[in-house]
């Protein structure tokens, strides 16, 4: 489904369908402050539209009119979700995916929790030669899918990215299925076929706006060791910057606190015809 660490190429991260996991150790502090630090106005590539690519493969429509991605697109569809809300088959419906057979092989990147290295640069080649794949399925029944029969020799998980779908908006690495292959395309460096695959949902442009600053950081690397370093970086600063925001606001409390009268300590006023004992009178 498309549907997410560590300072090496190694990332271990809770089981998720076709999307890549969360280290479980950042999972709560994550999710807490998942929206609290992306800048809310991230300039989008020169060629936005809503989804992949940039200078490979125009991503123009074909000559019937539709958008049309030049690379292979596939999916394993274990048909788990309702099919009006299933992101993977409406891409199918505008035939801008294949689905594959489950025991089928898929020569290019799979975004599958089997894998060991986080997308990367360092992909593109593999993309702009055999495509992408991801696998359909719902959270729920993640256990499942047969993920020993989904192969590929470039199985990929995904590193810290926010859902913007409807479903999941603003969770870390809950990525549905077109989430997944924007990602993708969008780290090795197909824009365009990244908007392509997002402009077919109304809830598209959201996914730059707010996983733009991330994505830029990623495709500075050169390698999977590269994007889960700097993965980890973006981490903490995020956890960083909820620590220091939430420092701030129980400092707000505090002072506000001392700004506002006792009621217990409420002295008496002259007009109520009581005085407070002068030295003259406790003689």
């Amino acid at each position: 489904m498309g549907k997410k660490n560590a300072p090496s190429s190694r990332v271990n991260r809770p089981r998720r369908g076709g999307r890549a996991q969360r280290h479980k150790s950042t999972r709560t502090s994550q999710q807490s402050q998942s929206l609290s630090s992306f800048p809310e106005d991230s300039a989008k590539p020169s060629s936005i539209i809503e989804d992949d690519s940039s200078n490979h493969s125009s991503g123009e429509d074909d000559e019937s009119g539709r958008p049309h991605i030049d690379v292979p697109v596939a999916m394993w569809d274990f048909d788990h979700c309702d099919p009006r809300r299933c992101s993977g088959k409406k891409l199918a419906r505008l035939g801008l995916i294949t689905e594959l057979r489950v025991g089928s092989r898929f020569r290019g990147v799979v975004v599958s929790p089997k894998g060991t290295l986080v997308v990367s640069p360092a992909d593109k080649e593999i993309v702009m030669r055999d495509g992408v794949a991801v696998v359909e399925c719902s959270w729920a029944r993640i256990d499942d899918v047969p993920f020993s029969k989904i192969a590929s020799p470039h199985e990929r998980l995904l590193p810290y990215l926010l859902a913007t779908n409807p479903t999941n908006y603003g969770k870390p690495w809950r990525l549905n299925c077109v989430e997944a292959l924007a990602a993708t395309f969008y780290i090795t460096g197909f824009d365009q076929h990244a908007e392509t695959l997002l402009s077919s949902f109304g809830w598209g442009d959201s996914f730059w706006k707010v996983n733009g600053p991330y994505i830029k950081r990623y495709q500075t690397c050169a390698s999977a060791e590269e994007v889960a370093v700097m993965q980890e970086t973006i981490i903490a600063e995020l956890q960083e910057s909820y620590e220091t925001s939430r420092r701030e606001k129980d400092a707000g409390r505090s002072t506000e606190d001392l700004l506002v009268r006792n009621p217990n300590h409420a002295m008496p006023s002259d007009d109520d015809g009581s005085s407070l004992a002068s030295e003259g009178d406790l003689e």
